[in-house]
């Protein structure tokens, strides 16, 4: 099985669950952190580097002299990375998104190719050993994260075998959280119990949706007194879609403050360690192959 544990926005708790359920997962798994931009998972897991992969893109460089400007670079290229300047063909390779139209529709080889460092891949080994480790980390100032994400996912399929495989996706439901979605075969949504939070989980359900992957979800920081009218929206919301909700996680001041000290929940007593192992063991039970869960 693998789950992907995603949110509609950030600072949902998907990194905080994501851990946990790691931590006290009762099968062999790999723990795969695809939050390029922000790559946290390590802080919680124990975790020891043993390789660093540093990963490029292929990017045009320069416009030689053999271009005779028929033009077909530029009207190929969706992002304005080959463009027409006075009587000049320009590349700005910071522009580009490494689909490689480009280069397959010059027919004079005028494209001087070049490379445009994306991060590194790390692999290791997290919580002394019990599970592998892999994870992505962007270059500072990168914009383009899809392609280390692609990059991540053959990473992964060269280590992967009947083993379990946890993901902390990317925030959001833009293109980097979609990418990281083709690693998983089923989602498991962390949702806030906020306005901002219900709006962007179902912006976060819709787009999932058009994956065509079966969903669950876990809700993060329940039982506020604010927040009854909002969780049971949720819950409402949850079974008119037919997805199963596995657990409300509670709100609890202790967590936070355990949190803020790089702490595990499941860590937090034993109450708190009793709640992720089951939500562990009903993650285990599931078949992935099946559309809706009960």
């Amino acid at each position: 099985m693998r789950i992907l544990f995603a949110s509609g926005k950030g600072g949902a708790g998907k990194t905080t669950v994501t851990a946990s359920l790691a931590k006290v997962w009762p099968r062999d798994a790999i723990v795969v952190d695809a939050d390029v931009e922000a790559p946290n998972v390590a802080l919680f897991t124990d975790t020891t580097i043993e390789l660093k992969t540093p990963v490029a893109m292929r990017v045009p460089e320069k416009i030689t002299d053999r271009c005779d400007f028929c033009g077909e670079c530029i009207a190929i290229c969706q992002f304005k990375a080959v463009v027409k300047l006075g009587d000049r063909i320009v590349a700005f390779p910071d522009m580009c998104h490494g689909c490689g139209g480009c280069f397959t529709v010059c027919t004079r080889n005028a494209i001087k190719e070049g490379e445009r460092a994306l991060g590194e891949i790390v692999q290791g080994k997290a919580f002394d050993g019990q599970h592998d480790f892999l994870a992505g980390r962007s270059r500072i100032g990168e914009s383009m994260t899809p392609p280390l994400i692609r990059a991540l996912n053959q990473r992964l399929k060269t280590i992967v075998d009947d083993r379990d495989v946890l993901i902390d996706a990317p925030p959001g439901v833009s293109c980097p959280v979609m990418t990281a979605s083709r690693m998983a075969d089923l989602v498991v949504l962390i949702a806030e119990p906020t306005p901002f939070g219900f709006h962007d989980f179902r912006l976060a359900v819709q787009a999932f949706k058009e994956s065509d992957k079966p969903m669950a979800v876990i809700l993060n920081r329940s039982g506020q007194a604010n927040t009854q009218a909002i969780e049971s929206e949720i819950a409402h919301f949850c079974e008119t879609e037919k997805l199963w909700l596995i657990d409300a996680i509670p709100f609890a001041e202790e967590a936070a403050k355990h949190y803020a000290r790089s702490g595990l929940l499941c860590d937090l007593n034993e109450q708190w360690h009793e709640r992720f192992v089951e939500i562990a063991r009903r993650l285990c039970a599931l078949d992935a192959k099946e559309d809706t869960y009960a």
